[in-house]
C-alpha cells in the first residue's frame, strides 16, 4: 500500500491519530493566515477610519475618500498603513484563536448543550469572538495608538515604544485594557451575526443549490464547500450586517483606547459616559455612525477575504 507521501499532496490523510495529529496547529495557522490576508487588504481604510471616529484635528473636517488622498499629501503612501505593522502582530494570533475557537465552541455547545442549527453558530461565534479579542487586546491598543499618530506628531517610536509608554504612564498592565468592556459588548454581536450569518447563507446555498453554488473540497471529495466567489459573497454580506448592529460600539471603543492621546479623554472613561459624550457632541450620524460608510468598503471586502481565506486554508491544509 502507498505511503501517504507517495500518494501525492491531494491525497487525503488517514483517518485515525495521524489525521487528528496537529489538527489544532494547522487550524490556528488557517484562521491566522486569513485574518492577516483580510487586513492587508484593508488596512489603508482601517486608517482612515481610526482617524475619522476619533475626530483627528487634522481630517476631522473630511469626509472618507478625502481623507483617503489627504492622508498620501501629507503622510506619504505609507501613512496609508500606519500601525499596520502592529496589527499584522495582533491579527495572526487574533484571526488564529477566533477561527479555531468558533470550531471547537460549535463542537462544545453541540456536544454537551445539545443545541445545533442557527441558535449554536451564533452562539460560537460570539464566545470566539470574545476570546480572541481578551487575548490580543493589548495589541489592539498599540496598533490604534500608532495609527492615529501623524506625521510630524508622533508620541511613540514604535511597537515596544508604545508598549512601554503605555505601561509606564497609565496603569500598567490595566493601562492595556481601556476600552475592554464595549470591545467584548460590541464583539458578541458583532462575531455572532458574522459567524451566524454566514454559516447559515453556506448551508442554505449548498442545501438548495448545491451544484449551481457548491463545489467537492479539494481535500475531501465528499465534502462540499462553496464556489469562491459564493464565498466572498456570503462573506460580504455577513460582515455588513455585523458591523451596522455593533458599529456604535466600535466607536466607543476606539475613543477609549485613544484616551490620554485625546483632548476630551477625561469625558470617556467609561462605555457609558462615551456613548452619551459622543451622542451629545455629535449625534448619531456624526457621532455613533460616523465613518459607517467607509467601514462597509472596508468591511465588507475584509469578511469576504477572511471568510473566503479560511475555507480554502482548511482545504490546503486538510481540515475538511
Amino acid at each position: 500500500m502507498a505511503s501517504p507521501a507517495a500518494a501525492g499532496p491531494g491525497a487525503a490523510l488517514p483517518p485515525g491519530p495521524a489525521r487528528r495529529d496537529f489538527y489544532w496547529l494547522r487550524s490556528f495557522i488557517a484562521g491566522g493566515v486569513a485574518g492577516c490576508c483580510a487586513k492587508t487588504t484593508t488596512a489603508p481604510l482601517d486608517r482612515v477610519k481610526i482617524l475619522l471616529q476619533a475626530h483627528n484635528h487634522h481630517y476631522k473636517h473630511l469626509g472618507v475618500f478625502s481623507t483617503l488622498c489627504a492622508v498620501p499629501k501629507k503622510e506619504g503612501y505609507l501613512g496609508l498603513y500606519k500601525g499596520n505593522g502592529a496589527m499584522m502582530i495582533r491579527i495572526f494570533p487574533y484571526g488564529a484563536i477566533q477561527f479555531m475557537a468558533f470550531d471547537q465552541y460549535k463542537k462544545v455547545i453541540k456536544k454537551h448543550l445539545g443545541i445545533s442549527g442557527h441558535v449554536h453558530r451564533l452562539m460560537a461565534g460570539s464566545m470566539a469572538g470574545i476570546t480572541a479579542v481578551i487575548c490580543t487586546y493589548p495589541l489592539d491598543m498599540v496598533r490604534v495608538r500608532l495609527a492615529f499618530q501623524v506625521k510630524g506628531e508622533h508620541k511613540y517610536m514604535g511597537i515596544i515604544h508604545a508598549f512601554k509608554m503605555i505601561y509606564t504612564k497609565e496603569g500598567g498592565f490595566s493601562g492595556f485594557y481601556r476600552g475592554l468592556m464595549p470591545t467584548i459588548v460590541g464583539m458578541a454581536p458583532y462575531a455572532g451575526f458574522s459567524f451566524f450569518t454566514f454559516g447559515t447563507l453556506k448551508s442554505i446555498g449548498l442545501a438548495q443549490a448545491p451544484n449551481l453554488l457548491g463545489r467537492p473540497s479539494l481535500d475531501n471529495p465528499d465534502v462540499l464547500v462553496l464556489k469562491t466567489h459564493i464565498n466572498l459573497l456570503c462573506g460580504g454580506i455577513a460582515g455588513a450586517i455585523a458591523q451596522t448592529i455593533s458599529y456604535p460600539l466600535d466607536v466607543t471603543r476606539r475613543r477609549m483606547q485613544l484616551g490620554a492621546v485625546l483632548p476630551d479623554s477625561e469625558k470617556c472613561l467609561t462605555m457609558v459616559q462615551t456613548l452619551k459624550y459622543v451622542y451629545q457632541q455629535h449625534g448619531i450620524r456624526r457621532g455613533l455612525y460616523r465613518g459607517l460608510s467607509l467601514n462597509y468598503i472596508r468591511c465588507i471586502p475584509s469578511q469576504a477575504v477572511a471568510f473566503t481565506t479560511y475555507e480554502l486554508m482548511k482545504q490546503f491544509l486538510r481540515l475538511n
